[in-house]
């Protein structure tokens, strides 16, 4: 297979380098987010480790409790 050579802008190679894995190449990324891939279950879970669990739950947690006190004062 062949190379060729691209040109990108500082924020571009930022956002790559961002979204590589440490056992990839940047050809790996760029084929992973150019949707090679067909299999729809592949990326279930990534954000398991990105905290937007805990950020919903916690923001839950105090709707529920001033919805709670606002039917308390009435």
């Amino acid at each position: 297979m062949g190379t060729k050579t691209i040109t990108v802008t500082e924020e571009a190679y930022d956002r790559l380098r961002a979204m590589k894995r440490s056992d990839e190449s940047f050809t790996d990324v760029l084929l992973r987010v150019t949707g090679g891939e067909t299999d729809v279950m592949k990326g279930f879970g990534s954000w398991k480790e990105s905290g937007l669990r805990d950020a919903v739950d916690d923001a839950r947690d105090e709707f529920d409790d001033e919805f709670e006190a606002r039917q308390e004062s009435l």
